[in-house]
């Protein structure tokens, strides 16, 4: 049964890791659905986010063939109650007169977001959350007419205490 899995990975923070994973991915013919790479508190080390839809198979092949990358410190899967997960969205949203840019206000409120840019006839605003969040704040903006969108893609640590580190 097909489902998504997020994988948490820590990899050496040097130029060509990112491509080697996902090579790996395009090799094994496995559909990344959303990728976050950033540094962690070790400025030596990268966390990567990946998402990807497919049975658990296919999760057991991705992380066997993630290990088997000389990069790759350590990989995890994490379950979705287990963990924080969140993606931002930055949305320009079309709004040349005030009862629109009133409306957009009062949506961003409701959501929880930030008005991160204002000019007479648009507004930028920042989203985070779930998926689904945004995906419900995107269909309820987008009859004002949406004129750009930017998506990070997920990222997620596990809950309470546990946590992905090298070993020592």
């Amino acid at each position: 049964m097909e489902h998504r899995h997020v994988i948490s990975a820590l990899v050496l923070n040097k130029p060509g890791v990112l491509q080697r994973i996902s090579g790996l991915f395009t090799r094994r013919g496995f559909n990344i659905s959303s990728i976050s790479v950033g540094t962690t508190e070790n400025p030596q080390i990268s966390r990567v986010t990946i998402v990807v839809n497919g049975d658990d198979k296919i999760l057991e092949q991705v992380v066997k063939q993630l290990n088997k990358l000389i990069d790759v410190i350590k990989v995890s899967e994490l379950e979705e109650k287990k963990s924080v997960q969140r993606e931002l969205c930055l949305i320009k949203i079309y709004a040349p007169t005030e009862s629109a840019k009133s409306q957009i206000i009062q949506y961003t409120s409701i959501f929880r977001g930030n008005i991160v840019d204002l000019s007479p006839e648009s507004m930028i605003v920042e989203i985070t959350g779930s998926e689904d969040k945004i995906n419900a704040f995107i269909e309820l903006v987008r009859p004002l007419g949406i004129k750009e969108m930017a998506r990070t893609g997920l990222t997620a640590l596990a809950r309470g205490p546990k946590v992905l580190k090298p070993k020592s």
